[in-house]
Order: structure tokens, then sequence, then C-alpha cells
């Protein structure tokens, strides 16, 4: 229990220990909004680094919980850290002004197309000048915000990769203009729906229309994602949206767990060391996000790649060692055991002693590569 509520802490802390508040004078709506901003922990200490943004309306309220999800999921490394920018809306009814359209087009009108200019010309150039950003913009929104941030899908180019739409009271046509737009999606994209079983049915009529013609549209490039929640009102089903969201969007950037083994991997013939580097390839063109590959994918890979005797993978597997860890003894480790698996003990020998010259790395050390040289000399010298 100890453990539990020192976690908790530590999330806390992580949480709102860079968690400060700015003032942007807008020439769009010729008035000052002031927004919430969230820091990874890791900003301050690695200024070489660049991050995803989460964009929230109804920031006031959404701010914190999508924090949390977020500190949590990158405590246990299934979340990416991320900037997080929440915009205040409970301020003297901006919230309804902000989201104003006009009933018959559909379209923001008034004050709601002075915020949707502000948000895409001001808001986010202004975030991206001031904070290290990587291309890779998340939106969300819950209620009429929740269909507002789908107004930045109909330009030509989305202003965002990503939206989490948290029960949306959809505009008029939505539900037909979003699937229209998914059909003709060209790059990777992600959208992620929800309602709750208490919603009105004026609410969630629209939704499942929106459902169904997303399904109809069917285009592989949009990683699309629909829950209802049952039990839930239209308040509560956005604490259970935010998690359920935050891994759809990033599946990718998780460790391999034993269904992306199962489901994605195992089913392969060949190809297993092309997965584990398009994996992380993915991360970086698609969100931005770079870091090495870990060790625990690694090891996953290089285990199946035995199992399945395609031994000329680990060749593959010592390049992706060479240019992550370039300093380590992965790379020449690995090849190896290329050679030894193909029954070269002297070609594996020389390997291994290139290896424990360099460093060590996850439970490869010197003491393991000498044991290895010792084994393929003695095998060497039975082959004579």
């Amino acid at each position: 229990m100890r453990k539990v509520y020192l976690l908790f802490i530590f999330i806390s802390i992580s949480v709102f220990s860079q968690k400060k508040f700015d003032n942007i004078q807008s020439e769009k709506l010729g008035e000052e909004r002031r927004i919430t901003i969230g820091l990874p922990a890791s900003y301050e200490a690695n200024p070489d680094k660049k991050y995803p943004v989460l964009y929230l309306l109804d920031g006031d309220y959404l701010f914190d919980p999508f924090s949390g999800a977020l500190s949590y999921g990158a405590y246990w490394d299934d979340l990416p850290e991320m900037i997080i920018i929440g915009v205040h809306q409970n301020k003297e009814g901006e919230r309804e002004d902000d989201s104003t359209i006009d009933q018959n087009t559909g379209l923001p009108f008034e004050k709601g197309a002075k915020f949707f200019e502000f948000i895409g010309a001001e808001l986010v150039p202004y975030i991206e000048k001031k904070y290290r950003t990587t291309p890779f913009r998340v939106i969300a929104g819950h209620d009429i915000t929740a269909s507002f941030i789908n107004f930045y899908l109909y330009k030509e180019e989305p202003l965002f990769n990503a939206y989490i739409c948290l029960s949306p009271e959809l505009a008029s046509k939505m539900e037909v203009r979003i699937p229209e737009k998914f059909a003709k999606v060209t790059q990777p994209f992600f959208y992620y729906l929800s309602a709750a079983d208490g919603d009105i049915k004026k609410i969630k009529e629209p939704i499942e229309k929106l459902d169904s013609n997303i399904k109809i549209a069917n285009n592989p490039l949009v990683n699309y994602k629909y829950e209802l929640f049952k039990g839930t009102t239209h308040y509560t089903e956005v604490l259970h949206s935010i998690p359920s969201a935050l891994y759809q969007i990033f599946e990718i950037y998780r460790p391999i767990n034993s269904a992306e083994y199962n489901d994605k991997i195992a089913v392969l013939e060949t190809g297993y060391a092309d997965y584990l580097e398009n994996k992380y390839n993915t991360m970086s063109k698609v969100m931005g996000v770079q870091i090495p590959v870990r060790m625990s994918d690694f090891k996953v890979i290089e285990n199946i790649i035995l199992k399945k005797n395609a031994y000329d993978e680990l060749g593959k597997m010592a390049e992706i060692g060479n240019v992550n860890y370039p300093k380590a003894m992965l790379g020449e480790y690995e090849l190896g055991l290329m050679y030894e698996k193909m029954g070269d003990p002297k070609r594996a020998s020389k390997k291994y002693q290139n290896a424990s010259q360099m460093e060590p790395i996850g439970d490869l050390n010197k003491d393991v590569m000498y044991e290895k040289i010792d084994e393929m000399n003695t095998l060497a010298k039975k082959t004579k």
C-alpha cells in the first residue's frame, strides 16, 4: 500500500511541478486569453528534446485528468511525455461564444469563427515558437468543444494529427462531412470518439451515425476508435475515455506486450527485425518521438528470431544495435550470435572478442563475452 501511495505522490509531483499559466493577447478575438501550460518533468533536463503537444479546449476542467493520465502512462513508459496546453473557457460564457456556429451552414460563425482563427493562427504558432515541439499535434474537447475541434478537419491540410472527441454535441452535417474527409486522408491520422449510454438522444444519435459512416469510409490510414461507456453520464464518461484515447493514439509507442507479440509478430513468417525497425521509425516519422530501441523490445525480437531459426536476421539486428547503441557491445554480439548459430565458431569468436572491448548493455558484459569466446574456441577445435 505504501508503494502505491508513493507512486501517487510521484505522479502528482510530476504533473504539477511544471504547471504554469500564461496570457495571450489575441488580435483575432480582440481580447486576452488565459492558458495553462504543462511541461514534461524532463523538459529542463533535456534541452535538445522535442515533445508532441496536446491542446485542450475546456482546459479549465480537462487539464488535470489528461495530465494525470499522461503522467501515469509516462511513468510506466507506455505513453510519451507531452506538452499540454489547456485553453480556459469558463469565464463569462466564453465556452458558448467560442463555439458559435451558423445553424444553416454548420460552420463557425461570428465569435466562433474568430476563436477558430485564434487557435490555428495565434495559439499554435505561439506555442511552437516558445517551446520545443514536434510536428505531432493532438486536440481534445468535450461536448460542444469536442464538436468544435472537428472544424479543423475540414481544412485541406488538417491542423492536428489526432482528435479526441468526448461526447460531442455534433454540429449539423458533421456526421457526413467527417467521413468524407477521412476517405481522402493520405497520411496516418488518429481519431477517437466516445459517448455515454446516459447521453441524451439528441447527442447520442448523431454520434452513432458518425461512427457508422466512418466505418463505411474504412480508410486504413485512419486509426479510429469509438467507445460507448455503459453506466456513465455525459460527464462521468470523460474519465473513462481519456486513458483509452491516449493509449489508442500512442499504441505504437508502447513496449512490445503479449497482445502485440501474438497478433502482429508471432504471425510473421519472416521480417522480425524489420518489424522492430519499422516500429521505432513510425514513432519518429509520424509522432516525432525519438527514443532508442528499448532493450526489452530488442530481446523479444532476438528471441523469436532464434525460435524461428531465422538466423540471417541477426545481421539486421546488429545494424539496429549499432545505430541505437554505437558504443555498446550489442551489435558485435548479434553478429557473433549469427555466426555461432550458422555453424562458424571461428568468426563468432572474433565478433565476441570485438564485443568484449566495448561498453556493456543490458545483460551483456565482458564476462558473458569471455564465456562465449571460450565456448566458440572449444567448438572450433572440435570441428577441425
